[in-house]
């Protein structure tokens, strides 16, 4: 139908419709009490197309209607010189404008509602996903909002006061945006729209400043918890369900309330400003829901913190007679604990118990008799463990119905060199290497709890930036600090995992969105924490910020760590589906390295360094070394020409002198200030051998536990789609990656690789652990300006699998 056939049908209706109107009725009318008028809703639209194009799609048959349209004087599509208000549906009638809706506890609002269209038309640009992807209020979607005519709004202002005198069951809280009513699909009339202004005019809600400074001071020390959020939003008029989580339905809703109440901060985040302008809102014009909500805030503050499960002390932590003990006799008050030969200690806590037997390995022991009540006993095992498994048991315990505690630490690194083993076909490669041009390695291998092995070779440093031999070259040292790359993903990011998800505070099953609710646009939602940790979750290998020539354009470029986040959390494309395959990224442990700041609410270094290395001992496991303490003279160099590849590539700020004590990768270095999740550890051999008998060990060393035997299984077991894949780990499986475990690992060795050629194997069927600490990137490169390789990557020791190999040989065929 024609604009010019629809105003010919309009003439023709209105007439009929008065010649009606004449007409005299047989029914006699008394007015009941019992009613109200059927319009309950003004709803407020922007049209996003001009003038002509909004005629067309509102009158043409088969398109959408509103009851009015106003157009806008800049539109050269609008004929006329001055404003008109349009309408294009009877208020009476049912007008198609809402769509699938809802507020204050109807749905479907355009049987309840008049709809006010006003031309004015947005830019608005996603990314380029599928458009099943795409979110209406997506993080990386980019909207232009422009402002309303002056001349348009004083119209719908005189407009509005019209149907709100004529409609009396529409009160403030009924004027709405079609982003209120449907804030998943919808953002019109957008942030630009003059909600105050209608307000200061009569029509619609507004809050008090007052009041949202009273509930501000509150919610900037304690912010309502997001359940609370969701019944305020709810009790005011939006259709979000009460889930305790920032989803896509809150998130959405909380931009369309943003977008109407606070228009200069529009972020989706439930922060204390919308909580205090939310909760004004509710006392202005709903006293009693808000009092009620209060009451909860208020119970809420006197609730509980949060479980966090507290790590143990030591490997075993037993209290006897078992207060729960089994039907089954012989199974109670017994158990096993790790210990070696020689080596373990027992310490007896004692509440009541004056005496009892304790067997270790079938023996019984000497302990004091009689036990004094609340004293605490620590007796060597020296003389009866064995390496491996031990057994415990514990009986006749007296008086009955007292109790007592046993604890059995943790095994410690005896870290003075044992030579129990030798080694001679491992040295002599790697001498005879350093002899040929390799530039230097320190090697750790540690077996039964002891560091068999701690050997250095060659240099630290031994070239210029030009490729020239130093006149003296830096020796390496058994203590010489690393930069061991990619194997930060694992003594670093997966041990800052492993600790918080023993404590309670993570789940690898949940989804990154829940930890990190900007984390959202374009499926994100849909990726768990765990995709991340089996590189599955469909990203790059590699985005290159530090460069403004990266493949995903200058939009992409970042030489500083808030931005880098940024980029990382809402805009980083998928290069594939999630679990469609393992594809290893870098991205993956950028966005971990991430999650473990928001957990712990500290920065990764910091809290690796002061949770985890610092409590075992570690003093030689940091970040940015430089800036800790350390010289140069104490690292391992790596390239020579800084990231230039010989003076291959150039970007801004580049790096041109040799690597030493500053962390290689170019996206850790500038990109993420040296401190990243999937790069920038530095530690010494000694040091990962400690981290290693932690892994061994299951979790503790000491009295220490950094994380549970349970959480390691988890984070070391085989995924079903790649059995080279633990969570993070990698694994040796059957075979599968011989080039890094060499052919006699056992099918339950994991570790990790690290470009700058640093190698780990922890593999506990034979209770021992390999560290290949080398310098293999601080040699000269060869080839042409596109193909090219480090001379040290030649190497076998570069390679790591044929020093992994003469290890596991040395080990398995001493006699």
């Amino acid at each position: 139908m024609t604009f010019l056939s629809w105003f010919k049908k309009l003439c023709l209706v209105t007439t009929a419709a008065l010649l009606t109107s004449c007409a005299s009725t047989p029914y006699e009318f008394t007015q009941s009490a019992n009613y109200s008028h059927r319009v309950k809703f003004l709803v407020m639209h922007y049209t996003a197309i001009d003038f002509e194009k909004s005629m067309r799609a509102l009158v043409d048959e088969g398109g959408l209607s509103a009851h009015y349209l106003l157009p806008e004087l800049n539109d050269p599509s609008y004929p006329e010189d001055e404003l008109k208000v349009i309408q294009l549906v009877d208020e009476h009638d049912r007008a198609w404008h809402a769509g699938t809706s809802f507020w204050q506890g109807r749905e479907d609002l355009n049987d309840q509602s008049i709809g006010i269209e006003i031309v004015n038309v947005p830019s608005c640009h996603y990314p380029e996903v599928k458009p099943d992807e795409q979110m209406e209020n997506d993080a990386s979607k980019l909207c232009i909002f422009p402002d309303f005519d002056p001349k348009q709004i004083a119209l719908l202002i005189e407009l509005s006061k019209g149907i709100l005198a004529r409609n009396p069951d529409i009160g403030p809280t009924q004027v709405v945006g079609h982003s209120d009513i449907a804030p998943t699909r919808k953002n019109d009339p957008g942030p630009r729209f003059p909600w105050y202004q209608l307000y200061q005019a009569g029509i619609g809600a507004w809050y008090d400043s007052d009041t949202v400074d009273k509930y501000w001071q509150q919610f900037s020390l304690v912010k309502p918890s997001i359940s609370l959020m969701q019944k305020a939003l709810r009790g005011y008029g939006y259709d979000v369900h009460v889930t305790n989580q920032l989803d896509p339905q809150t998130l959405d809703t909380l931009s369309a309330f943003q977008m109407h109440f606070l228009p200069w901060h529009v972020s989706g985040n439930a922060d204390a400003r919308s909580a205090a302008v939310l909760f004004a809102l509710m006392q202005k014009y709903f006293p009693k829901k808000a009092a009620k909500l209060m009451l909860q805030y208020q119970q809420q503050q006197l609730a509980p913190e949060p479980i966090i499960k507290p790590l143990a002390n030591a490997q075993v932590v037993l209290q006897v007679p078992n207060p729960n003990p089994s039907s089954r006799a012989l199974v109670n008050d017994r158990g096993t604990f790790k210990a070696y030969k020689g080596r373990g200690e027992i310490i007896i806590e004692n509440n009541t118990v004056t005496s009892a037997d304790i067997f270790i390995n079938g023996e019984k022991i000497n302990i004091a008799q009689p036990l004094m009540a609340n004293n605490s006993y620590k007796y060597s095992l020296s003389k009866r463990t064995h390496n491996g498994t031990n057994t415990f048991k514990v009986e006749n315990v007296q008086p009955e119905g007292a109790n007592l505690t046993l604890r059995f630490s943790y095994p410690t690194l005896v870290t003075k060199p044992v030579k129990s083993v030798q080694f001679n076909n491992v040295d002599k490669l790697i001498n005879e290497e350093v002899a040929a041009g390799f530039p230097g390695a320190v090697l750790a291998v540690i077996k039964d709890g002891k560091l068999i092995k701690l050997s250095h070779y060659g240099d630290a440093k031994k070239y210029l930036a030009d490729g020239s031999l130093l006149e003296q070259q830096q020796q390496m040292k058994s203590d010489t600090l690393f930069d061991i790359a990619s194997n930060s993903k694992m003594f670093a990011t997966n041990l800052a995992l492993m600790k918080l998800a023993s404590e309670g505070k993570v789940d690898v099953e949940k989804p990154l969105f829940y930890y990190l609710p900007e984390f959202r646009g374009a499926g994100r939602e849909q990726r768990l924490v765990k995709d991340l940790l089996t590189h599955s979750a469909g990203y790059p290998a590699v985005v290159d910020f530090h460069r403004k020539d990266n493949k995903f354009g200058e939009r992409f470029f970042s030489q500083n760590s808030l931005r880098t986040k940024n980029l990382l959390l809402t805009g980083v494309p998928f290069v594939a589906g999630r679990s469609v395959k393992h594809l290893y990224s870098d991205i993956d442990y950028m966005l971990l390295g991430v999650l473990v700041e928001r957990l712990s609410g500290q920065s990764l270094d910091n809290y690796v360094e002061g949770q985890i290395y610092q409590p075992l001992g570690l003093t030689h496991t940091v970040y940015n070394p430089l800036q800790k303490g350390f010289i140069k003279n104490q690292i391992a160099a790596t390239e020579l020409m800084g990231n230039t590849r010989d003076g291959r590539i150039s970007f801004d700020n580049v790096r041109t002198d040799v690597l030493q004590g500053q962390v290689h990768d170019e996206k850790a270095f500038y990109s993420l200030g040296g401190v990243a999740g999937h790069a920038g550890l530095f530690s010494t051999g000694q040091d990962l051998a400690v981290l290693a008998q932690l892994l061994l060990n299951r979790g503790g060393y000491g009295d220490k536990q950094i994380f549970t035997p349970q959480v390691l299984e988890q984070f070391i077991a085989p995924q079903a789609s790649d059995e080279s894949y633990g969570l993070g780990w990698r694994r040796a499986g059957n075979g599968a990656l011989q080039w890094h475990f060499g052919p006699y690992a056992s099918p339950q060795a994991y570790g990790h690789t690290g470009w700058t050629g640093t190698v780990t194997v922890i593999d506990p069927a034979y209770d021992l652990a390999i560290i290949l600490l080398t310098n293999a990137r601080h040699t000269p490169i060869e080839g042409n300006e596109t193909d090219y390789e480090f001379m040290g990557r030649k190497f076998e020791t570069g390679k790591y699998g044929s020093i992994v190999s003469l290890i596991y040989e040395a080990i398995l065929n001493k006699h």
